[in-house]
């Protein structure tokens, strides 16, 4: 019996592993439009889609980010400026994607854009903090998504949004995780929507990246300025201990990042360019042997895990 049950799991691999290698065609046709290019995942993800032939309209957020972007690629990537919290620029960035695509439509919507602060403990945040970030990470997102989705419908393209594996645990308080959940919800329900039209939606959930946007410095520094505006009985709550054993924990995450981006980016890229593409891509060793676990398990544990191992507020319990 184990044998056979041995056999069907590596049919099943084989035939899996198969189906994800099929190409879809002519690629040299198709347009990609990527938001967040700047920087990371973004950035390098544009230069490898430019090196595959594709047509990458790249959405930068400054001008030297995209001028920066230009140098490095070929004279097909082509550039704009877009801020994913404005309904201006987004509607401008829109209207040069209709007129660089024409009658093809958009094959590739890839959603990266994205900030972590303001960060802090939810406590010492204020609704403008939560505010800013999902403007950026979700509700920002979402607006450029229904902007350009005639376009992906045209080409029955594809829709990928950049999660984190902090959309399936909340293992840390402020705007970002819940923005990640809501992107997750947002794309299980715009995928089960889009799949009448041919259209497919996938969903990337990197672990810890070294990026700009998980900078321990600028995350420390984050989390000190939200300490410093917390009010004096919220900080007689948790203590100064508490606040040097936090920083001192993110200044030690910079040791647990992964540095090959490219491990996200193959996945983006498999996702827009793949006959058969996922619809969850898990990148790093963090997100398939930790958090992709723990999110299966009882959330007893879990909060046990997480309490264990984070410090105590001066008046705990």
């Amino acid at each position: 019996m184990w044998l056979y049950l041995a056999i069907l799991v590596g049919l099943y691999y084989l035939l899996r592993w198969h189906r994800e290698r099929q190409v879809v065609s002519h690629l040299q046709d198709k347009y990609v439009f990527i938001t967040g290019c700047d920087s990371g995942f973004g950035n390098l993800l544009a230069r490898q889609l430019d090196l595959r032939g594709l047509r990458v309209l790249a959405a930068c957020l400054t001008e030297k980010g995209a001028e920066q972007l230009r140098g490095k690629t070929s004279d097909r990537l082509e550039t704009v400026i877009l801020d994913v919290t404005s309904t201006e620029s987004i509607a401008a960035a829109t209207q040069w994607v209709k007129e660089h695509t024409g009658d093809r439509g958009l094959w590739g919507l890839m959603n990266n854009a994205g900030i972590s602060v303001p960060a802090g403990l939810n406590e010492w945040l204020t609704k403008p903090d939560f505010v800013k970030m999902l403007n950026v990470n979700l509700l920002g997102m979402i607006e450029v998504t229904l902007s350009l989705l005639p376009l992906v419908r045209k080409a029955k393209g594809r829709v990928v949004n950049v999660s984190s594996v902090m959309g399936r645990v909340s293992l840390f308080g402020g705007g970002y995780c819940i923005s990640k959940h809501g992107i997750e919800a947002f794309s299980d329900s715009l995928r089960r929507e889009l799949s009448h039209f041919g259209v497919k939606v996938a969903i990337i959930e990197p672990g810890f990246f070294k990026t700009f946007v998980t900078s321990p410095a600028m995350l420390s520094r984050s989390y000190q300025e939200t300490w410093d505006k917390a009010g004096p009985e919220v900080k007689e709550a948790y203590g100064e201990r508490f606040l040097a054993h936090t920083l001192k924990a993110l200044g030690s995450r910079n040791k647990l990042g992964t540095h090959d981006l490219s491990l996200v980016t193959n996945c983006m890229e498999h996702a827009l360019t793949a006959c058969h593409p996922r619809t969850r891509y898990s990148a790093g060793w963090d997100a398939k042997l930790i958090y992709l676990p723990m999110s299966y398990m009882p959330t007893f544990l879990v909060d046990a895990m997480f309490n264990w191992s984070k410090p105590r507020p001066a008046k705990a319990m």
